[in-house]
């Protein structure tokens, strides 16, 4: 039945508000949490986690991008659209990582940054910037899993990983099937073709070498059985993490700089 899914089918999944969220991954996979609140600049932004845990016994980063369940949530949680100041937490975690030798794991699922004008005011670009060169250079492995949306820079700027998964149904794209069909047709009502030719599935990423792995999904979605495809990711999480771990820093740093420098190049 997977394999009948549609682009538009699975960008649906993807937005469906059962779907498991990053909670649900942190709570399930890591024990011993300590949140980290706040950029030390402007204040918290709840639509970012970041704390320090423990996943099998050993001390790791985690970072998760939070959606809501409800009409509250999705307004604490900023419907999952991050400020510059959750960006700028993310980038203090990760500095802290790399000094205390701890992976960074993170979970991304967000529309895209708020493109509001304060926002933009306090240094929204400049905050994914910063990110996303810190995890360039980051001497420690570093574990992405795209479990719900990947909105543009929004995404990316937790997705500079030594390893990059998707689930199945979770997209991971430029912008949104909208906001393309917008741009290019002048008609947002067209965002079902959008989704074709976007090419944001995890298949369509895995081909094009964007990614490097696909998460299977049970049958209809994660949202059909969350326990289930919490597994999956924790093994392909700890298959992954044990790999990275026999990585020096150097090695970790060079090689996530090789995987980005060669996405688009012909082979």
């Amino acid at each position: 039945m997977a394999a009948e899914l549609t682009a538009y089918d699975r960008v649906q999944l993807a937005r469906h508000p059962k779907r498991p969220k990053a909670m649900d991954y942190i709570e399930a996979l890591f024990t011993d949490l300590f949140i980290q609140r706040g950029d030390r600049l402007f204040g918290e932004d709840a639509s970012i986690l970041t704390g320090v845990a423990l996943y099998k016994g050993r001390p790791v980063t985690v970072i998760g991008q939070c959606k809501g369940r409800d009409v509250d949530e999705n307004v604490r949680f900023n419907f999952g659209m991050p400020q510059p100041e959750g960006y700028r937490k993310v980038e203090r975690a990760a500095l802290q990582a790399e000094k205390f030798n701890r992976p960074v794991i993170c979970f991304i699922d967000t529309p895209g940054a708020y493109p509001g004008m304060e926002a933009e005011e306090r240094g929204q670009g400049e905050a994914i910037a910063r990110c996303m060169y810190t995890f360039s250079g980051l001497k420690v492995p570093v574990i992405s899993v795209v479990i719900g949306e990947g909105g543009s820079g929004g995404a990316l700027a937790l997705g500079v990983a030594n390893a990059v998964m998707m689930l199945e149904n979770s997209i991971y794209a430029v912008l949104s099937p909208e906001g393309f069909a917008s741009i290019l047709w002048r008609d947002s009502s067209r965002n079902s073709e959008a989704c074709d030719v976007m090419k944001l599935t995890a298949r369509d990423l895995y081909e094009l070498g964007v990614i490097d792995k696909v998460i299977r999904e049970p049958e209809g979605g994660a949202q059909n059985n969350p326990a289930q495809t919490i597994r999956a990711v924790d093994i392909e999480i700890g298959r992954k993490l044990s790999s990275l771990m026999q990585k020096s820093g150097s090695v970790l740093a060079e090689e996530r700089y090789q995987k980005f420098r060669k996405i688009g190049n012909p082979k």
